[in-house]
């Protein structure tokens, strides 16, 4: 038997070999990567117990006017405590649709707003466009020592369609900050205290009251405005001067001459016997006056609610002009001018009896007046037809009512006529006015006794001669009085004795 080596063999037997080695390297490759190629693609799972709605976005932006702020500034660029400045603010329409009725409102403690109250109104912007407006102020006292202060400032507006939006923004404003230096004894390294500015010494005057001497103010008439005024600072307030109406200074310059007082607003309210200067002397810190001003209200003025500028002009310890502005609101109304009397003379009033009383109100206002029910009333007694409803009274007219009264007992009366009507401001009001009488007592007339003349006392027949009856004839021919003489029988009688010892009655007999 003849051995092979295995190096024989593998020579013999190489192509056998590498086949193998080929169909093992496919076997192999189709068991790892064909279960690969052929596993179904990864699918999440679905929750059947659920539907999900599929949700689609619109391609349509949603059209809106949306303010923004681009920037603001103040002039000058570091404003200091005390100091006025202007807030120049510009916005701009970011939206798709037009911005209106745009509104701005500022707010807040540390900056007092001037001349607008902190409400501006701002024209319609178009969507792209800009705007820009300014706001005077004043930096508070009490910022002393900060580096900034912020401001609240909101805008409302409406679209097109009159849907409202509102933005709110907060500003802040750079302070100018006091420099302060210390000085250290060695340089050993110390620890240096927080420096604390000191309490700044500055008045403040404040209306905390007023009044008028005449209400309800009415168009063209005259009062006197008093007013209760407090220095609510700390410190002394020289050379006091009140401008009704307002007024300014110049900066840097004293309250002494030349205060400019007229560029104030008189449209509804014109001084009255003095002018809108007046000199108030001085005001210690905590200190309360009182002062007066004379006005008249214009013939011209619609009632309503007046706003009413007043400005304090005086000088501070430092010798540097300082102005406190303030605004009060001035009532006025327009009541109905009418008049309450009779018509007519309603003649004597008896008791127990119905009298007519012939009312009539007259509007003497030189507008028309609306006035609500009429009524009269007496203390005692019945009266009917004593109410009525009296509606739109034009200027110069007139209405009337014709009341029954019936007094119960005689003597003066007061009848109360009540006017219910609502004043310029939805307040209910009342015209009242009382008009005395004169209540008689009544008496029944008495009815004359049968047989008795207009006298009441009984007529006697005196005889007649034959020429008297002549006479009667030609006085009833020619148209006199032809009636037979008569003599009433309380005409004193002559006594003559009869035969049988009385006495018989006669007339007496003229001379």
């Amino acid at each position: 038997m003849k051995l092979t080596t295995p190096t024989g063999f593998l020579k013999k037997h190489n192509r056998l070999i590498g086949l193998i080695s080929l169909l093992s390297l496919v076997v192999l490759t189709s068991t790892i990567v064909w279960p690969v190629m052929a596993a179904p693609a990864y699918q999440a799972p679905v929750d059947t117990a659920t539907s999900t709605a599929t949700r689609e976005f619109s391609t349509t932006p949603y059209e809106r006017p949306v303010i923004v702020i681009t920037s603001y500034s103040t002039s000058p660029n570091t404003v200091t405590p005390g100091q006025d400045f202007n807030l120049d603010v510009q916005i701009y329409n970011a939206g798709e649709t037009q911005a209106r009725n745009i509104v701005v409102t500022f707010s807040g403690e540390d900056f007092l707003l001037r001349n607008t109250g902190g409400v501006l109104a701002v024209s319609n912007i178009f969507p792209g466009n800009h705007d820009s407006f300014t706001q005077p102020m004043t930096a508070n006292w009490a910022l002393v020592g900060y580096a900034y202060a912020s401001i609240n400032m909101t805008i409302s507006y409406t679209d097109e369609s009159g849907n409202a939006y509102t933005g709110a923004f907060v500003l802040s404003i750079n302070l100018n900050v006091p420099k302060s230096v210390f000085a250290t004894a060695t340089s050993t390294p110390t620890v240096t205290p927080t420096p604390t500015a000191p309490p700044l010494q500055r008045p403040q005057l404040v209306i905390t009251g007023y009044e008028s001497d005449v209400s309800p103010l009415q168009p063209g008439l005259s009062f006197n405005l008093k007013l209760n005024i407090e220095n609510l600072g700390n410190a002394l307030a020289r050379r006091v001067t009140m401008i009704v109406g307002g007024g300014t200074i110049a900066a840097g310059t004293t309250p002494e001459p030349g205060i400019p007082g007229a560029s104030g607003e008189f449209t509804n309210f014109a001084p009255l016997g003095t002018s809108n200067v007046q000199s108030l002397g001085e005001l210690p810190a905590g200190g309360i006056l009182q002062a007066s001003q004379a006005l008249i209200v214009n013939v011209n003025t619609n009632p309503g609610a007046y706003p009413m500028k007043i400005s304090f002009v005086y000088t501070a310890e430092n010798g540097a002009a300082v102005i406190d502005e303030q605004v009060i609101t001035i009532l006025v109304y327009a009541l109905p001018s009418v008049e309450i009397s009779f018509y007519r003379d309603p003649g004597p009033i008896f008791s127990t009896q119905a009298n007519l009383l012939p009312v009539q109100i007259t509007n003497l206002g030189r507008k028309s007046a609306v006035l609500g029910n009429m009524r009269v009333s007496a203390p005692n007694g019945i009266l009917e037809n004593n109410a009525v409803l009296v509606g739109t009274l034009d200027s110069g007219g007139y209405y009337t009512l014709d009341a029954t009264y019936i007094p119960d007992v005689p003597g003066p009366v007061d009848l109360t006529f009540t006017i219910d009507y609502t004043d310029d401001f939805n307040q209910p009001r009342q015209i009242i006015k009382t008009i005395p009488i004169e209540v008689l007592e009544f008496t029944p007339p008495e009815e004359p006794i049968p047989g008795e003349g207009d006298s009441g006392a009984p007529i006697l027949n005196t005889p007649e001669t034959f020429w008297q009856k002549i006479g009667r004839f030609f006085m009833g021919f020619i148209g006199l009085d032809s009636a037979k003489p008569t003599q009433p029988l309380d005409v004193p009688l002559e006594e003559k004795p009869v035969d049988n010892g009385a006495t018989e009655s006669r007339p007496l007999k003229g001379p």
